[in-house]
This record gives C-alpha cells, structure tokens and sequence, in this order.
C-alpha cells in the first residue's frame, strides 16, 4: 500500500510540474504567500490567516474557482477566521473559536461557510455537517487586485465589515460584538486582580459604564471602593455623574461640593470650563471664584480673572489678565492663552 502510494505521487509529480520548488516537509517560499491580519473591536479581536494567490492573467471566479463549488477563499491550507468572544456575522450568532472559512461563488450572490473544521487543506475535504453558520451576501466589482486580500472596512465600536477582494470582485461580510455586555463582564474579571488595589482601576470601571449608560448601579459600587481605597477630585466627580445618571441628583450636588474641595488649580479649571460649555454659566463662576481664593499664584487663576471681568464688560481688566496668564502658562499651553489676548484684544466675549 506504501509502495503503490509513492508510485501515485510520482506519478502526479510527473504529470504535473512544479513552477517553484515547495515542500511539505520544508518551510521553502511559497507562491501564495502566507498572510495574517487582526482587528480589534471593542475587547474582541477577529484574525484572518490565509494565503494569497495571484491573478496571473486568468479567469478567476467562474473559471479557476467555479460557480456553484465550495472554495478554500484563499490557497494552500484553511483560511481561517478566529473570534476571541462571541460574534454575529450578517446576524447569525457565533461562538468565540476558530473557523475554517469557505466561500461558494456566484454570478451575483455568494454563500460565505463558518466550518468548526478549521485545519483541512482548502476545501477537498469540506462536510457540510461540520458548519458553524452559512450567510448569502452579494459580490460587488471592484478594483483590480492581483493578489487575494482581506481588510476590515468600517471599524466601529461594535461592528466592522470583513471584505475580501480578488480580480475585480469584493465580497464583503458583517462582524458585530455586543461590546458593552462583553466589557461589562470583562471589568468583573479584571477588577478581582492588580487593578482592585488601586483606586483609578475601580474609577476606570465606572466611568465606562457611566460614558455607556449600563449597569449604573454596579458602576455606584466600583466608584465607591474607589473613593474607599483613595478619595480624589476625580473619582468624587464620577460619583456625581453616576448619581446624575440614577437620578439622585440631591445625592450627587453633595458629592461634586466636596469634590471641588480637593480639586486642583487645573482639575478646578477643567471643570468650570465645562460647566461653560453646558450653559452653566453662574455655576462656573462660582468654581472659578473658589479657585482663585485658593490657588491665588496659578496661571491659570490669571484665565479666569480675565473671564470674570469680561463678564461685567471691563475688557481692559481681563487683557491685563490674560496676558499675566500667558506669561506664566506652559509652552504647550502658551499659543491658546495667547489666542485668548489676541480675542480680548479685539473686545471678544471669551465666555461664549
């Protein structure tokens, strides 16, 4: 049986020459190159391995890779497509895994294969009953790409669109993740290791889940052991902005009251601009007016000297304000203190 094997081997060898040496048993260079390409979404990272072959002036797609039959979407060994987390591609639920990826061609539409079977050679010994998931997308012209390629079109945080590309066919599919569940549950992980002993890896948790407007009342509880471990401006001011979130609004004006109390010259700052951005305008004085009585020497005190005057239209006062600011503001802050005296100079309202 070993003997009449070789003997078909060599058979095959002889009626079928090769243009470049390649090895089974050898890593030599091989004319579909090898390639790999990851996205990361959210949390979730999707790879694509596969081998690129090249048009060489032939028919491709109805021709070498005929309508209608399960090809390897790529050359040489499985193409495969791994999700580290649960997935759905055009709506269909996956799980986290390794896929072996294969296509069936058409004239129009083409069914793109999730196999569990992920370590075959292309697709001679492809089984229909090892399928994952099996989506219909449409094919679309395109530019001409002599060698097969896959990128990932359109990253956002919870989807991206996967499209190969080979001659002048694009065949494109869509990947979503439920990112914020998947964060969620991953924060639970992570906070039990290092990061429960600091108090930003808590604050960290509960401004995401705060910026996403989930699981507010275990955001409550991470802010909390946070201002246990360290109690700061910043994680006080998170706090209130949780509170906010539940609607406990009495509950979070406490909290943001003794926040300002351990705030910083900048972080002080930072936060009255803000209040000025939302509208808050009387609210911003106060914090800025707070800040000047405690932190009299800072550049930045100069800044908000000169907004307070504006507000009551003596622009000479806030020139003179502003142009002390400058002089002591950092290099990088320098040129937008000085746009600002430029503005004062002209008789703008920098409050607006």
């Amino acid at each position: 049986m070993h003997r009449c094997f070789l003997i078909a081997l060599l058979a095959v060898a002889a009626a079928s020459p090769r243009a470049q040496a390649q090895s089974a048993l050898l890593d030599l260079p091989r004319e579909s190159q090898h390639a790999q390409i990851t996205q990361k979404i959210g949390i979730t990272n999707i790879t694509i391995s596969y081998h690129r072959p090249l048009v060489k002036g032939r028919k491709i797609f109805g021709g070498l890779e005929p309508y209608g039959k399960v090809w390897r979407a790529g050359a040489n060994e499985n193409t495969t497509i791994d999700f580290s987390d649960p997935v759905t591609v055009e709506g269909k639920a996956l799980a986290a895994g390794v896929y072996g990826l294969h296509m069936i061609p058409g004239e129009s539409e083409w069914t793109v294969i999730f196999s569990k079977a992920s370590t075959a050679w292309g697709s001679f010994s492809y089984d229909q009953k090892d399928d994952a998931a099996r989506v219909t997308v449409k094919a679309q012209p395109a530019e001409f790409h002599d060698a097969l390629t896959y990128d990932f079109d359109d990253p956002k945080p919870d989807s991206t669109i996967v499209t190969m590309r080979w001659d002048k066919i694009a065949v494109s599919f869509k990947v979503e993740v439920n990112t914020r569940e998947l964060v969620a549950a991953s924060l639970r992980k992570q906070l039990l290791g290092r990061a429960q002993y600091n108090w930003d890896g808590w604050d960290d948790a509960a401004s995401y889940l705060a910026d996403q407007k989930i699981a507010l009342d275990e955001a409550l509880k991470y802010e909390d052991r946070s201002i246990q471990l360290e109690e700061r401006f910043d994680n006080l001011m998170t706090k209130a902005r949780v509170l906010d979130l539940l609607n406990r609004q009495d509950e979070a004006a406490k909290v943001r009251t003794e926040a300002v109390t351990l705030g910083n010259a900048i972080q002080l700052h930072v936060y009255g601009r803000q209040l000025q951005q939302q509208g808050k305008q009387d609210e911003a004085f106060n914090v800025y007016r707070g800040n000047i009585k405690k932190n009299p020497n800072h550049w930045l005190v100069h800044n908000e000297l000169a907004r307070l005057a504006v507000a009551k239209g003596d622009y000479e006062t806030a020139l003179k304000e502003m142009k002390l600011s400058a002089a002591g503001a950092t290099d990088q802050n320098k040129p937008a203190i000085e746009a600002l005296v430029k503005r004062l100079e002209n008789k703008e309202d920098i409050n607006k």
